[in-house]
């Protein structure tokens, strides 16, 4: 309508957090939601996520610190020995979880929400739980008050081996099928040192290269991603583009907003 703003609530991470994520439309025209909506395991509360309901809470800390330790074979194969002393189907077991958590954090979504998949996601069981007014992107362009929004899902591949991580090539081709945007959302950061860097886990999350170069080259006026929750920078500016980490709503429980 002529001479109405338009206002874009963005999340990312929501990671379980189906209370907020109820509310995180409000006053909004769409909501914009850049992924990993499962827990599997909270840093924060060791108590919360799908690992400590199977495990319990103790198995929960001994896992963090390996990993924090960075030693990934070890967290990997102490993984391994819990899942064979339950004796249950891990990937059953995953999905029927994630499954749990699918239904109250889709029923929860405003419409017109606009989605696409983070790292810790599992995009083959989407179709089950997204409703009419939930649109899924990933490698697609969609118009909202007159801006291009383009979307790319998932992360590229880690020592964590999260369920949705994706070779670099095909991370590329996503970007490249976008063509010029005027907001380029993604799940993960493009490859920045101070936006992909988590000052709490004390390392460098993967960012993507593709993402970047697409910044220089077609200058889309914002990048919004999440992926990393404690980044060294928040914000910061690529060439012509404002780079936002529009933040960890799992523990923030708010929206970032851009309104035009």
């Amino acid at each position: 309508m002529a001479g109405m703003g338009m206002r874009v609530n963005v999340v990312s991470d929501v990671h379980g957090n189906a209370r907020d994520l109820a509310r995180a439309g409000d006053g909004a025209d769409a909501l914009v939601l850049l992924g990993d909506l499962v827990l599997f395991l909270d840093y924060a509360d060791h108590s919360r996520g799908i690992f400590p309901d199977l495990f319990g809470v103790a198995n929960a800390d001994r896992i963090v610190e390996l990993r924090t330790a960075r030693r990934f074979d070890e967290a990997r194969e102490f993984g391994r020995s819990l899942w064979a002393a339950l004796d249950l189907d891990q990937e059953a077991a995953i999905q029927q979880a994630v499954r749990r958590q699918y239904a109250e954090l889709f029923a929860a979504l405003p419409d017109p929400t606009y989605a696409t998949y983070g790292n810790v996601d599992i995009p083959s069981l989407w179709p089950e739980y997204v409703r009419p007014g939930t649109t899924v992107l990933d490698g697609d362009r969609v118009e909202l008050g007159g801006r291009v929004f383009g979307f790319v899902g998932g992360g590229l591949s880690t020592p964590m081996r999260t369920p949705y991580e994706i070779s670099d090539e095909e991370y590329a081709a996503k970007v490249e099928a976008l063509g010029e945007v005027d907001v380029l959302c993604s799940h993960i950061p493009p490859e920045v040192p101070e936006l992909t860097y988590d000052t709490v886990a004390r390392r460098f999350e993967r960012g993507s290269r593709a993402l970047l170069d697409a910044i220089h080259r077609t200058r889309p006026r914002y990048a919004l991603f999440g992926h990393v929750h404690q980044p060294l920078a928040r914000r910061m500016r690529v060439g012509a583009t404002e780079c936002v980490n529009v933040g960890h709503f799992a523990s923030t429980g708010r929206p970032w907003t851009m309104e035009w």
